[in-house]
C-alpha cells in the first residue's frame, strides 16, 4: 500500500475509533460489539507499528504509555481553580441569592444547579481542538501534570469531535475525576487479599490512582470523569453556562445529565432537596449540589474573591448519622507521641460507605460523652475520612457496658504516658517508640517536607518493623539491597526510591527544617527560620530570646525549637543527616524575578481579589521578599485589600508605605 494511502487509512481508523469511544464511554450507546471494536483497534495498531512515523499522541492507541513516568511536573493553570464557599441550609441559599441580586442590581437571576461530585478536580488544556495536558487542582494556582494517568480515561477526548467547527486557540476545561462505588469495592477487595492498606473512600482511591506512576495500572482503576465547565476559552461566542455545557457535549466531553436550569431560588432549593433523597442511588459519590449564575456576563460583573467566585456556591448535604455499637476503644500514637482514642464500631452504612471506626479526639471527649465499650452511639459522617461519635444512647444500656480506662503506658512501646500541661493531650515519652518513628518518617518523606517519592505507609512500616530504620536519619543510609528485599518491592521500584532519597539531599533548607517535625513549626515558620539563620548550625545555637525576636515566632514556638535542638537524641539524628550529605545550609539560588522584592518585608491586610493570602505570600517569597503577619517599623509595604483591618491604622501611624492591590501587581510584574 502506498504511504499516502496508509496515512489516509490510519486517519480513518482513528476517526472511527474516536467515534466509537464517544458512543461507548460518553453516551453509553455502543453501535458495534467489543469484538468489532478490537478488530479496528488492532488494524490501527498494526499499521502504526509498521509505520512509527504515523503515530500521534492523540491516537486511540496511545492512551496507555509504555513506560512509567518518574514524577509529576508542576504546571500553572491558565485561570485559578478557585474553591467554593459552602452553604448548609435553604436559608443560606436564599442569602446567597440576595447577595447575587444586590451585586447585579437585578430582580431575578437564573441559576444552573449541578451535582457536586466527590472526586478529584481536574483541568484539561486543549489547543486548536487537541488535548495538550491535564493537571490536578493543586493549590488552585498550580497543580501536578497527571496527563499520562488522565489519558487512560476513555471518556476524555484527545481530539474535539467533528460536530464542533475547527477551533483555533486555547480552551481549559474543568471536570471531576471519580471512581465508581463498584470500582472502589473491587479495588479494596484486591488490596485486602494482598494485605495492603485499604483506601478510605472513593475520592481517596481516585486521587491515589491518578498519582500512580504506571499508567497501565491506572487504566485498571475504574476512573471516569464528568466535565462541569471551563476556566478559559478562546474563539467561542457563549452567553450562558448552559450554552457552554452544550458546546462541551458536542465537543465530545461527558457532561452530567443532571444539570438543571432554575428560574427562581425556590426552584433551586426544591431541586437540591430532591437529590438529598436519591443521591445514594447514583453509581458514584456526591456530597452536595453546586449553584452557578447562568449568565456569563453577570458572572463577570460579580467577579471573584481571593478564594472563591461570587457567582457560585456549594450546598452541602446535611451530615448523615446512624446508630451503631462501640465494640472496642483502641489507642493510636501520633508523630509527636500524642495518644488518641478511636472507637471501633459495629460496621454501619453511612454516606455511601461502610463505617467501622470513629474518632473520639481525646480522653476529655470520652469523659464528656460518657462513652463505654458496648454502648449504642450515634455517629456522624460529613466528608470526614474518620467519622465522629456524636452521642451515647444511654437508654439502650444493659449494664454490661465497660468503662474505658485512660492508659498510663504507651500501648505500642510500653513507655510511660504523661499528661501535657495546659493541653488535653496525653503523650508517650519515648521518642524511639515505633509508632512515633513511623509517623515521623512519613512526615519527613511527605511532599511539603523532603518529598521522597515512593516512601509511603507500606514501605515505612516494613522499614521500622524490620529495624532497618530507627529514625529519619537512617533513611539516608538505606542501600538498594535493603529496599529490594522488602515485600512487594521490585528492583526498579527499589532503585527509584534510592534515587528519590539521593535527590532530596539537595533540598532547600526550609524543607529540611519542616521535615524535622519540630512541634509548632509549620511550613511558613520553617521558611522564616531558614531565611533568618541560613543554616542548621546557626538555628541550633539560637537562644530563646533570639528566636522570639523573629517576626511571627512566639514564645511557645521558640521554646519548642530550643528544646528540640538541645535534645541529645535529636542531635544524633542531625549528625546522621549531615554525615549522609544532606544539605544543612541555605543554598544561594537565583529566584524567579530576583530583586523585585529582595529583602522587603510585606504585610497583607484585607481580602485580595487576584490571589488568596497563601498565594500572595508564596509569590512574595519567590520574588525574594518576606511575608509577615504583623506590622512594625521594619515593614516595607502594607498591601491593602478589600475590608482592611487594624493593620492599616497601625501602618499609617508608623508611616509604613501602603500599596493597593493594583500597585502591588505592578511591582511584581516589573
Amino acid at each position: 500500500m502506498e504511504k499516502s494511502k496508509i496515512k489516509e487509512e490510519v486517519e480513518k481508523l482513528k476517526t472511527a475509533l474516536r467515534h466509537h469511544d464517544y458512543l461507548y464511554y460518553v453516551l453509553n450507546k455502543p453501535e458495534i460489539s467489543d469484538r468489532e471494536y478490537d478488530k479496528l483497534y488492532k488494524k490501527l495498531k498494526d499499521l502504526e507499528d509498521g509505520h512509527p512515523g504515523l503515530i500521534t499522541q492523540d491516537s486511540p492507541t496511545q492512551r496507555v504509555s509504555g513506560e512509567p513516568v518518574k514524577g509529576f511536573p508542576v504546571v500553572k493553570h491558565m485561570v485559578p481553580m478557585l474553591s467554593m464557599d459552602n452553604t448548609y441550609s435553604a436559608e443560606e441559599i436564599r442569602e446567597f441569592d440576595k447577595r447575587v441580586k444586590k451585586g447585579l442590581e437585578a430582580e431575578s437571576v437564573e441559576y444552573v444547579v449541578e451535582l457536586k461530585f466527590d472526586g478529584v478536580s481536574i483541568s484539561l488544556l486543549y489547543k486548536d481542538g487537541r488535548w495538550v495536558r491535564g493537571a490536578t487542582r493543586g493549590d488552585g494556582i498550580e497543580g501536578d501534570d497527571v496527563s499520562n494517568s488522565l489519558r487512560t480515561i476513555r471518556s476524555i477526548p484527545l481530539v474535539f469531535r467533528d460536530e464542533i467547527k475547527k477551533v483555533s486557540g486555547v480552551i481549559e476545561v474543568r471536570g471531576e475525576v471519580y471512581m465508581t462505588k463498584k470500582g472502589f469495592e473491587e479495588i479494596n477487595k484486591n488490596k485486602e487479599r494482598k494485605g495492603e492498606e485499604l483506601f478510605a473512600n472513593p475520592r481517596n482511591a481516585a486521587a491515589g490512582s491518578l498519582k500512580l506512576l504506571d499508567s497501565k495500572i491506572v487504566a485498571t482503576r475504574h476512573l471516569d470523569i464528568y466535565i462541569y465547565g471551563a476556566g478559559r476559552y478562546e474563539g467561542i461566542d457563549l452567553k450562558t453556562h448552559m450554552e457552554l455545557l452544550e458546546y462541551l457535549k458536542k465537543a465530545g466531553f461527558r457532561v452530567s445529565p443532571h444539570s438543571k436550569l432554575c428560574k427562581t431560588i425556590e426552584e433551586v432549593i426544591e431541586y437540591c432537596n430532591s437529590w438529598r433523597l436519591r443521591k445514594d442511588k447514583l453509581e458514584f459519590e456526591v456530597d452536595g449540589m453546586v449553584l452557578k449564575v447562568n449568565e456569563l456576563a453577570q458572572r463577570e460583573a460579580l467577579g471573584v474573591t481571593s478564594k472563591s467566585p461570587r457567582w457560585a456556591i456549594a450546598y452541602k448535604f446535611p451530615a448523615e448519622k446512624a446508630m451503631t455499637e462501640v465494640k472496642d476503644i483502641i489507642i493510636q500514637v501520633g508523630r509527636t507521641g500524642t495518644i488518641t482514642p478511636v472507637a471501633i464500631l459495629k460496621p454501619v452504612h453511612l454516606s455511601g460507605t461502610t463505617v467501622s471506626r470513629a474518632t473520639l479526639h481525646n480522653f476529655d471527649e470520652i469523659a464528656r460523652l460518657d462513652v463505654k465499650i458496648g454502648d449504642k452511639v450515634y455517629v456522624e459522617k460529613s466528608g470526614e475520612i474518620i467519622p465522629k461519635v456524636l452521642s451515647v444512647v444511654k437508654e439502650k444500656r444493659t449494664g454490661k457496658e465497660k468503662a474505658f480506662s485512660i492508659p498510663t503506658k504507651c500501648p505500642v512501646c510500653g513507655s510511660k504516658a504523661v499528661s501535657v500541661p495546659d493541653e488535653v493531650a496525653i503523650r508517650c515519652e519515648n521518642v524511639g517508640c515505633p509508632a512515633q518513628v513511623k509517623e515521623t518518617l512519613l512526615h519527613c518523606a511527605s511532599r511539603n517536607a523532603m518529598d521522597i517519592e515512593g516512601m509511603g505507609d507500606a514501605i515505612v512500616n516494613q522499614l521500622v518493623d524490620k529495624k532497618l530504620v530507627k529514625d529519619y536519619g537512617d533513611i539516608f543510609y538505606l542501600k538498594f539491597e535493603d529496599i529490594k528485599n522488602l515485600e512487594r518491592m521490585a528492583e526498579r521500584s527499589a532503585q527509584n526510591l534510592i534515587d528519590a532519597i539521593e535527590k532530596c539531599k539537595s533540598n532547600d533548607l526550609n524543607r529540611l527544617i519542616y521535615a524535622l517535625g519540630i512541634r509548632h513549626v509549620g511550613e511558613h515558620a520553617a521558611w522564616l527560620l531558614a531565611n533568618h539563620f541560613g543554616s542548621i548550625d546557626k538555628l541550633r545555637d539560637a537562644s530563646i530570646e533570639e528566636l522570639t525576636n523573629i517576626d511571627e515566632v512566639g514564645p511557645v514556638m521558640a521554646e519548642s525549637i530550643y528544646n528540640f535542638f538541645k535534645n541529645k537524641e535529636n542531635s544524633k539524628v542531625l549528625k546522621k543527616l549531615k554525615d549522609a550529605g544532606v544539605r544543612m545550609s541555605q543554598g544561594v539560588k537565583k529566584k524567579e524575578g530576583a530583586g523585585k522584592l529582595e529583602g522587603k518585608t510585606i504585610v497583607i491586610t484585607g481580602t485580595l481579589q487576584s490571589f488568596s493570602r497563601s498565594e500572595a505570600e508564596e509569590l512574595i517569597r519567590r520574588l525574594g521578599g518576606n511575608p509577615s503577619s504583623t506590622v512594625s517599623r521594619s515593614t516595607d509595604y502594607l498591601v491593602v485589600g478589600v475590608e482592611p483591618g487594624s493593620k492599616l491604622d497601625k501602618a499609617i501611624g508608623l508611616g509604613v508605605k501602603t500599596l493597593t492591590e493594583e500597585e502591588f501587581k505592578k511591582i511584581i510584574a516589573g
